[in-house]
Parts: C-alpha cells; structure tokens; sequence
C-alpha cells in the first residue's frame, strides 16, 4: 500500500468530491458562531447545522469540508495512550437534499479503493441492522459479498441526539491484521479489539424523530459523512498511533529536540511529550482564531491546554519559554492548508509567549502554595492533602496531580484523588449549565423558525434608503404569528425586500418606518432570524397591518449617517492602532450604533496617553484629508490579495464586499459606510480600557456626538474655573498650589496625631496585666483610623513586649489590630485567632499570622466586649 502524507490526503479527499460537483468550502473557525450548545467546534458537521436546519441557505447542494476540531472531553487521557488527542481534523463530504445512499456509498468505496488504493480486502462496511436498502447498495452496486457485510445495532449504526433529524449510517473498517487482533473465533467488525478500526462513517438522515418516539420519513434527506484525516493517515503511513503521523511526528520531534530527550525510551518522558505534542496543535489554531486566555469559556480551554503543555515542558527539563516557537512548528505544516496561521504568525507567537511567562509567574506562586500547604500538613501531623486543595493547585496554577503527588511524596503525604475526581466532576458540571439550553442543533428554537413557506428579505439597503412595492410576508406579536395587528401594539415585521439594516457583524440595526394602505408602523430595531429574513422590529401608531399588504419602508436617515459615521471611523481606528502599536492588533469585537462606537482589539498592555493621543490624531486626520470610501465586492481570495483586513473566525462566501478608504484602510465589511471620510466631522477617544487578558476596548464617538463631548468638557472647565475661583487656562496652576498646601497641612496634621498617639501610648502602657508571665494589654484608643491604629501599635511595641490587643472606632465601625512578641508567640499566642475573636463580637471578620493580625467589626457598640473576649482568648492560648 502506497505510503500519503496528511497533506496529502486532505487535498486528494476535496478533490476527489470537486470532481463529483461538490462546493469545496475552507474550514470554519473553531470557534461557533450562534450555537449556544458547544464551546468549540467538535466535528464535521457541527458548522454546517444551520444548513441542516434550513436556517441559512448553503452555498451548494454538494459541499466537501476538511474542519478542524477540538474536543477537551477526554484530556485528561491524551498523552496517557497513543489515540487520544484534542485537536484533529475531519473529512467530510454532505448532501443537502440532494444525493443519497445510492450515491455515496460507490463514492466511498470508489475513494477508499481507487484513490487511497487500499486493498479491498482490508476493507470492510458495517450498516444498520434494518437498513436493507444500504446493505443491498453494498452488495448488488458495489458487489461486495454478503457476508463482508456486517448489520449492527442502534448503538452502533444509527445517529440520533434528542428530537429532530437522525437516522441509520454505514461505516467503513479497515482491518489492521491477525497480530491486533483478540484471537476470538467470533473476531470481526464490530469486535472491542484493535484489529478493525472504523475510518469512515457515512451517516444518512433520513428521518425526524418525534416526541412521541415515532420516525417520520424526511421529504429530502440528506448525507453527512466523517472521516478523520489523522486516523486515515495512520492507515496510509502504517502506524500505530497519531503521535507517527507525519505532520504530528514533525512536531513532536520539535519537543525532543527542544528537552533534549528520545522519544520511546521512557514511557513518562513520553507521555509528557505526547501532551505536549497535542496541545500546542490545538492551541495554535485556537488563538489563530482569535480565542484568547482567560478563566471562562473557550478562553478557559485555551488557557487550560497552554498550561497543561508548559507545565510538561517543566517536567521535561525545558526551562526557558519554548511553545511560542514550538508554534512556528505547527503553522509550517499547516499553513498551506489554512493560510490563516501564516497571516496571524506573529500575533499567535506574541500571544502564545504573553500567557506563556505569565504562568511561568503563576507557576512559582503555585510552588508557594504548595509548599505553604504542604508545610501546614506536616505541622499538624497530616498525611493527606485535601482534594479540594489539589484541585486548586491544578485548575489554578496549572500542577499535574502527579506532579503534586511526586512532590508531596517526598515528605510521606499523599493527595485525595477521590476528592480531586469530585471537584473535577462539580467543573464539568458548571461548564455543562454555562452552556445554554438549546434545540439539538444548537440554537433557540423561536417562532421565526416555524415561518415554513415564508420567503427570504432581500436587503437593498446599501443603495436605497427606501422602498414603496415591499410586501408584508408575515407577523409576529407576543410570540405568535398572527394576520393582522392593530394601533399600539408591538411587532416584529417580515417584509420580502428592505432598505433596513439588519443587525449584523457589530451594527446596531436601522431605526426607521413602514407604512401602507391605512397603517403606520415605528421601527426600533432591525435583526436577522432564521431563513436569512429580517425582523422589524417597532410599534404600530395608526391603522390596522396585515399579512400581504403592500408597504413601503423608510430608513431613518440621521440615525443611518451617525451610525456610518461611527462605522467608517471604526475602520479608520483600527488601522491606526496597528499603526501605532502593531500588526498584532486584531479586532476580537465591536459595537457601532449611531450614538458611539465600541472596538475591542488584542493588546497585551494599556495604552500609553501618547500612544492614545497618537491613534486619535491619525483618525482625526484622515478625517480631515476627506478620504473617498469605496466599496466593492469580489471574489475573496482577490480581496485577501489586496490586503484587505478580515475578521477573526469570521464565515465569507466566495464573493465578498470590501470596503476602501482611501489608499489607508481595506478590509471586509457588510456594514454600513459613509461616501467620504469627511462626513465624520470630528473623532474623540472616550475610553481605554482592558476587558480580559490581551483583550482592550476603546470607546470613541464622532461627528455631532464628538461636538456635544467637547461642549460638555468646556462646561465642566468652566465650572471648575469658577470653584477654584481662577480662569479656565490657570486651572492646572491653581490646582498644583492647592495641592501644595494640603500636602503641607497634611504633613502637619500627621505631626499632631503623632504628638496625641504618644500621650494615647503612655496612657494605655499603664493599663498592662500580667497573664500567665507574659504582659498583656487590651486597649481601646477610641476614635482612630486604622492607619492611626497601626501607627500607636508600633508606638507601644517600642516600648514593650508581650501582647498588644487596639480597638478603635472609625466610620461607625471597629477597628481591631493585634501583636505579639517572638516569646508571647512562642508560649501559643496567635494574633489572628485573637483579632478574629474579637471581630466576630463586634459582628465582623479578619485574620493574620500569630504575630501579627487585624480585623473589623460593624458594631461598636460591642468593642469593650470584644476586647474582655480577647483576654479570654489569650489566657487559653496562654494555658
């Protein structure tokens, strides 16, 4: 059998299926866009359910995808065996409604055998246990042998998640030789060996699956096939695992070379480079999509993985930074596949190194606590670590429960993994419920998906501000489609064409009104909904609205333009701040809508006020050189040629619309623009500010909105003028001054209080008793601040030793704040056990360590009680 590379075989599968007319489409983004029921894409298929759905219309009936997918289910395993793995890719050829079973079962049998050149007689297919008609395409077309054939059960051979499509599938085994085998005589497809491994499955939905349990027949049914391209590889290349295929064994040589070990000597040197062989594949192309560390969602995974792999570096002896360049690594094999890794290059390197040092950071806190916790344990003659404390060390500082282990066993503890597994099973627990509920193809099920029949909306928006021959498709109030709606009622309108703007890609939808024969409507809102259509949201004012009535639709022109405004500026800003700050800045997020506009792009630090005031000026700028803004549409890989700027994970079609200002900005783009930059009028910079880690957000707004913020600044200086009693221009002047003097008369002030604590000291240095050979005092200072409470404590300290017990009050609160001297600490007395006492008196809080600890309390009404029960505290610690 001929040996193909994954390359390879990625491109021979898409061109074998252009070659049956099948739509070569790229590789969605990883991340879902409005799938509420995954984190990150998990299959083949995943992406293509709004096709399924009849949500959105596919580019073609016949569409062949290579995606790439991660599924973090069974982490915990990779590296432990030779299968498991986070990231992969999968094959897939679909049908929408058009071809079927008769089709592609010769496909695949024409693929696997002609094009793979595989032996037929290593081959074999499975079908459902009642599904004669896939078996007899096996065996009359294809002219395989019956009892080549095997018929499986539900579990085996059926597809089928909750309610709604599903039906029977046929997978294709490959049978790897008598030595992977069980030795059963009844060894076969199907068998739990390692002999026959399932390549491909061929999944034909053909049914709906009811409430009540029943099948109804689908009018057009539709195929969905999966193969994946790294275990059909291991096939090709004749290797046992997916860690020996070629583009992951490329990699994972990159790990030994950089820890300077040979793989297959040490089975746990290996599973350290397996893991970290898979991970830095996943998180390549994870923030090549734009995902980001951070402690919730697909950041979480990303920052899980990265983490996970640094760790293994650790353990491995690699003690320098190293994923980002492993990273380089990954993007070389792939990038010709998916050109993305090559465009984002440097901004995954910076962003991998970024999280990269910061945990190096975490990682010695970590060590502390572990070393904190560890000491405590042998302190108190404990011989097991608590699970949920190891689990902590894991889910926050990254430590491998067998590193943890290894380093407790020196000193004779152990870890409670039984109590680590609960706290592992109450996170995935939370990651299931943060994930919405939704109808199996992930999506809330809303009214608009019951429209059957209705028509798409055409939007003819981009070069008509009005249309007088639109037709009222459908009605929807309170949730219910209805013929007609009246005066004062709320209703999300479907026109079959509109000028309106759907909200879409960061822009607020149009404001705006429909009319017609005897009714008036008030739009507030337009939005997308399912079959590509466009809900109008509003109000009627006047008359009665129905269902087929002519209308005509009307754009707000004013909120339109400030709205472009704050689109045309956002591309303006976004190629200034590359400009300033670099070609790592990507957008991850924006908002425009006619008030202001928000951008969020990747940065790993706050912005500098020069560098803000360096990004407005450039805005400003091209604002003012009146810059023409063209847009046109073409096919996309013209348009990335040009240079146009696109959108992290963002879904284009073939044929794209760009937007050029200028020879400045060029970038893909639905919105809604101005003709020249001109029209903005002004730009100001409102705010920066970080939202999570590598992510920043400014906020900015234009034109009349610009004008009204400088207005109200000019206001706000002159009311300042007139309370610091000076002109708008000496304001900075007199402020300086001002603070001159409050320096100065605070400096004074910390004089006198210095002067009035040592008289309080002398006072209370009488009040000292003896308890049990050490001197105690138990003091209240009446009103102080804590800064003031802590300055007499070190006052008192300076002149004795043994235990000091303040209380104060301050704000209608206690203070309380505790010392003791390295003999009173050595005889049991702990100051945080002290202060604690006493602030659970007063009904508060607080803690610290035996020599020293403060607390609050919010009842000072019960600040002498609480300082009698600090004596008794102190007497029992005392003995």
């Amino acid at each position: 059998m001929e040996y193909i590379g994954l390359n390879e075989i990625r491109e021979k599968f898409l061109k074998f299926f252009e070659d049956k007319a099948h739509y070569r489409m790229k590789s969605f983004s990883l991340v879902p866009q409005n799938d509420n029921s995954l984190l990150l894409i998990n299959s083949g298929m995943a992406p293509l359910k709004p096709y399924f759905t009849g949500r959105e219309k596919p580019p073609s009936k016949r569409v062949a995808t290579c995606q790439k997918c991660i599924r973090t289910i069974d982490i915990d395993r990779v590296g432990l065996t030779l299968r498991h793995g986070t990231f992969f890719e999968m094959l897939g050829n679909f049908s929408f409604g058009d071809y079927f079973k008769e089709e592609i079962i010769p496909w695949a049998w024409e693929f696997m055998t002609q094009v793979m050149k595989i032996p037929e007689n290593l081959l074999y297919p499975s079908v459902y246990e009642k599904d004669d008609e896939a078996f007899d395409i096996w065996h009359k077309k294809v002219g395989l042998p019956k009892e080549k054939i095997t018929r499986l059960g539900k579990d085996d051979n059926f597809w089928e998640v909750g309610l709604g499509p599903c039906g029977p599938s046929s997978e294709i085994y490959y049978d790897r030789g008598e030595k992977y085998g069980c030795g059963k005589e009844t060894c076969g497809v199907g068998c739990d060996c390692d002999r026959f491994v399932e390549v491909w499955n061929l999944v034909f939905t053909q049914f709906d699956k009811k409430e009540d349990g029943s099948y109804e027949r689908l009018k057009f049914p539709n195929i969905d096939t999966g193969m994946g391209l790294e275990r059909i590889a291991m096939v090709m290349q004749n290797v046992d695992a997916i860690f020996d295929v070629d583009t992951v064994k490329a990699i994972r040589d990159e790990v030994c070379r950089y820890a300077g070990v040979t793989y297959g000597e040490n089975p746990q040197t290996d599973i350290s480079i397996r893991i970290i062989t898979d991970h830095i594949r996943s998180v390549t192309f994870m923030t090549a999509d734009g995902v980001l560390p951070s402690n919730e969602g697909t950041g979480y995974v990303l920052r899980r993985l990265l983490r996970r792999a640094a760790m293994r570096g650790k353990l491995l002896g690699i003690n320098s930074l190293f994923l980002a360049e492993l990273s380089k690594t990954a993007i070389d094999l792939s990038k010709e596949a998916y050109p993305e890794l090559s465009e984002k290059r440097d901004y995954i390197y910076r962003a991998i190194s970024v999280e990269e040092t910061r945990f190096n950071q975490t990682l010695d806190q970590g060590m502390e606590l572990l070393k904190s916790i560890k000491a405590e344990l042998i302190k108190n003659s404990e011989k097991v670590m608590r699970g949920e404390d190891v689990f902590k060390l894991y889910d926050t500082f990254g430590f491998p429960v067998e590193l943890t282990r290894e380093i407790l066993a020196s000193d004779g503890i152990s870890a409670d993994e039984d109590g680590f597994a609960a706290e592992m099973k109450k996170q995935k627990q939370r990651a299931r419920q943060a994930r919405e509920e939704s109808t199996y193809m992930g999506s809330d099920a809303t009214v608009f998906n019951s429209l059957s029949g209705v028509a798409e909306t055409k939007f003819v928006g981009y070069g008509e501000l009005q249309v007088k021959d639109a037709k009222i498709l459908a009605i929807i109030c309170e949730n219910e489609v209805v013929a007609s709606v009246g005066a004062g009622q709320e209703v999300s309108v479907i026109l079959d064409k509109t000028p309106l703007y759907a909200e879409s890609g960061g822009q607020m939808g149009d404001r705006g009104k429909i009319s017609g024969e005897g009714f008036e409507i008030e739009i507030s809102d337009c939005v997308k909904v399912a079959g590509n259509r466009t809900a109008h949201i509003g109000k009627v004012t006047n008359g009665t609205a129905a269902t087929g009535s002519g209308a005509a639709a009307y754009v707000d022109i004013p909120n339109r333009m400030a709205t472009a405004a704050n689109h045309t500026s956002t591309h303006l800003l976004q190629k200034a701040l590359r400009e300033v700050l670099g070609s790592h800045v990507e957008q991850s997020g924006s908002q425009v809508s006619a008030n202001r506009l928000r951008f969020d792009f990747t940065h790993f630090a706050p912005l500098t006020d020069e560098e803000i005031e360096k990004v407005e000026n450039i805005v400003t700028e091209k604002i003012f050189e009146a810059l023409p803004v063209e847009v046109s549409e073409m096919p996309v890989d013209e348009a990335r040629k040009m240079g146009a700027t696109a959108l992290f994970g963002e879904k284009y079609g073939d044929i794209v619309r760009v937007v050029k200002i200028g020879g400045f900005s060029t970038e893909l783009c639905g919105g809604t623009h101005l003709t020249n930059t001109y029209q903005a009028k002004l730009f100001k910079i409102l705010s920066e500010s970080g939202i999570s880690a590598g992510v920043r957000r400014i906020e900015a707004v234009t034109g009349e909105n610009a004008l009204l913020y400088y207005k109200n600044q000019d206001a706000r200086v002159k009311t300042c003028g007139k309370l610091l009693k000076t002109t708008p221009e000496n304001i900075a002047a007199r402020i300086e001054a001002l603070t001159g003097n409050i320096k100065s008369l605070t400096q004074e002030i910390e004089k006198l209080r210095s002067a009035a604590s040592g008289n309080i000291a002398e006072d209370i240095l009488k009040t000292a008793a003896d308890v049990s050979g050490i001197k105690v005092i138990a003091a209240n200072a009446g009103k102080m601040d804590m800064n003031g409470l802590r300055l007499l404590g070190d006052r008192l300290r300076d002149k004795f030793s043994g235990i000091i017990v303040l209380a104060s009050e301050n704000d209608a609160k206690a203070n309380f704040t505790a010392t003791a001297s390295d003999e009173a600490a050595g005889r049991g007395a702990h100051c945080g056990e002290i202060v604690k006492a006493a602030a659970q008196t007063a009904g508060g809080s607080g803690g610290g360590r035996p020599n020293s600890a403060q607390a609050g309390g919010k009842d000072v009404s019960k600040i002498g009680e609480a300082l009698q029960k600090t004596l008794e505290v102190i007497r029992g610690q005392l003995g």
